[in-house]
């Protein structure tokens, strides 16, 4: 509870009243103790003292049992009997102010990042890539820088990556080797990532860590709660996310030096959880980032079962620690409880390891830092109880009060604006049109092609059957002009055949006709009686007679 009466944040009371020095709340703080025995109480006694204090606070709500902050708390026995026996004065109940955020945006404002805040070196230490493959991932950044590509969510990446894989030769000289070994593996870590929610985690509006530095009217600081239930089921995206908010936190924050109160408290419940088989990027930044952010102002609380679930780097840092009851029933937890016990400065008026194996719930070891920066002296004390709800508010609540939050308009739908994986699918989708356009050129030059070769086999084909048909016809025609000039020689011997058979019968008849007329003369000059007249008028019609039968015989008209 803060008291503004000297300024500071009251915790607990044992013999006297113990106070934390908002001047060394930067110095870190670890509250611890078994299951049950109130280290939530604790948790939510600090936060609503830095609100009222006007310090901002981050929770990591694992349990999803902080909920209740937002909502002011009832009597019952045990808070009455706390307040009795604290002699607390004017306690009320009472709601402080909260918002409630959500990696997957169900009980929450959405939480999202960047591919391109989150940086390359991060991501592959995130991903626990090896020097090669961080190499590749640094390339594939630049590429896209020099492209002017942005790199938004997990689609643009993996995008990304196959672009500079598909043109890793292009990019060689310029940028050195990728390989396809390399982009393979990085794609695998990818999709474990994806396969958690990190397509959910990577996009936009990403969330701005300056609105959780915010305040109430009243100027109480604002409880900004993460719920962390179903996150924490997927450890490499709840790894991530807490790299990312680290990160931007420590970049954000300009150096502070010693203030009166932080700038903002954070809160990590079942921090044991936590840094159990943690990426060992997130363990080195946790562990930077505790070593410091003291000086930018920030306050960073652990709450966990075991001090010893702590890494010894982180313990070291801490300055402020509520330890509630441990359980010794093995050998490593009676070491763990001599180790916490010896954590503490010494108190004369009991065991310290003893005490710890007897603390009742709600009551703690407390031991913090005064305002040199020494730690007190541990007292055993009974820690104030909250004046907020104990129990988990209804998811119904948490939608109503995010819906009204003045940071709903701002987170509630997602962007997915043009970036690498919208712009190489456009150029994909370019090249696939170009291709298929000059598929098509080529396959209507290749049907030209081949209609022309069809046709000019067709016109060959023609002009080789016209030319067949004109050497038929050509051999027709000499068959013919043979035919032709046989017969004319034919007609021609005929002809002169017939002129020579007709002249030699005009010869003979010459000669038929001499040889008559020879006969007639010699028959004239013998027959010189009635006898001779007589016969000679008979050779006269015999002549004559035989002279026609020569005829008719020259000219075909001989009689048989």
């Amino acid at each position: 509870m803060y008291t503004p009466e000297n300024g500071k944040i009251w915790l607990a009371t044992g013999a006297d009243r113990v106070y934390l020095e908002p001047s060394m709340a930067n110095r870190h703080g670890l509250i611890a103790g078994a299951t049950g025995t109130g280290k939530t109480v604790t948790l939510k006694v600090l936060a609503e003292s830095f609100s009222e204090l006007g310090v901002p606070v981050f929770i990591a709500d694992i349990k999803g049992d902080v909920s209740g902050m937002c909502l002011p708390g009832c009597e019952n026995k045990h808070i009455r009997r706390s307040i009795d026996t604290m002699g607390i004065e004017d306690f009320t109940y009472t709601l402080f102010p909260s918002r409630f955020f959500d990696v997957y945006g169900k009980m929450g404002h959405p939480v999202r990042t960047t591919i391109s805040d989150m940086g390359p070196d991060l991501l592959a230490r995130l991903l626990s890539l090896n020097e090669t493959q961080s190499g590749v991932l640094r390339v594939v950044f630049r590429v896209a820088d020099d492209l002017g590509m942005l790199l938004l969510d997990l689609k643009d990446l993996r995008a990304m990556l196959q672009h500079v894989a598909d043109n890793a030769n292009d990019y060689k000289i310029k940028y050195g080797n990728v390989t396809a070994q390399s982009v393979g593996a990085i794609q695998r870590a990818l999709l474990t990532l994806e396969d958690e929610g990190g397509d959910v985690f990577f996009g936009e509006p990403a969330l701005e860590i300056a609105d959780w530095f915010d305040w109430d009217e009243e100027g109480n600081g604002y409880i900004n709660i993460l719920e962390c239930q179903e996150l924490f089921q997927h450890p490499m995206l709840y790894g991530t996310f807490l790299l990312w908010m680290l990160s931007e936190l420590y970049e954000l924050l300009p150096e502070a030096g010693d203030l009166d109160k932080p700038k903002m408290a954070f809160f990590f419940d079942e921090a044991h959880l936590l840094f159990k088989d943690a990426p060992k990027a997130l363990l080195e930044k946790v562990e930077q980032v505790v070593r410091l952010i003291r000086s930018k102002g920030v306050s960073v609380w652990f709450i966990t079962q075991n001090p010893m679930d702590i890494p010894e780097t982180v313990l070291a840092q801490i300055g402020n620690r509520v330890q509630h009851a441990l359980r010794a029933y093995t050998p490593n937890e009676q070491k763990a409880i001599r180790a916490a016990a010896k954590s503490f400065r010494v108190n004369p008026a009991f065991n310290t390891e003893t005490v710890l194996q007897e603390l009742a719930t709600g009551e703690a070891l407390v031991s913090v830092l005064d305002e040199k920066g020494v730690p007190t002296i541990v007292e055993r004390a009974n820690i104030l109880p909250p004046r907020s709800s104990l129990n988990a508010v209804s998811p119904e609540l948490i939608a109503h009060m995010v819906e009204i939050s003045p940071l709903y308009e701002k987170y509630r739908d997602a962007v997915d604006r043009e970036s690498a994986y919208e712009i190489l699918g456009a150029k994909a989708e370019e090249e696939a049109y170009a291709a298929q356009m000059e598929a098509e050129r080529k396959r209507a030059e290749q049907e030209r092609i081949a209609a022309e070769k069809e046709r000019l086999a067709a016109e060959k084909a023609a002009a080789k059957e016209q030319a067949a048909k004109e050497r038929e016809q050509a051999a027709r025609d000499r068959e013919q002009a043979a035919k032709d000039k046989a017969a004319e020689r034919e007609r021609i011997a005929a002809e002169k055949a017939y002129q020579a058979e007709l002249k030699k019968k005009e010869a003979e008849i010459k000669r038929l006709e001499m040889q008559a007329a020879k006969q007639k003369a010699a028959a004239k000059k013998k027959t010189t009686s009635a006898l001779g007249k007589a016969v000679s008028s008979t050779a006269n019609s015999v002549g004559r007679e035989f002279g026609k039968q020569i005829v008719r015989g020259l000219f075909g008209t001989w009689k048989k």
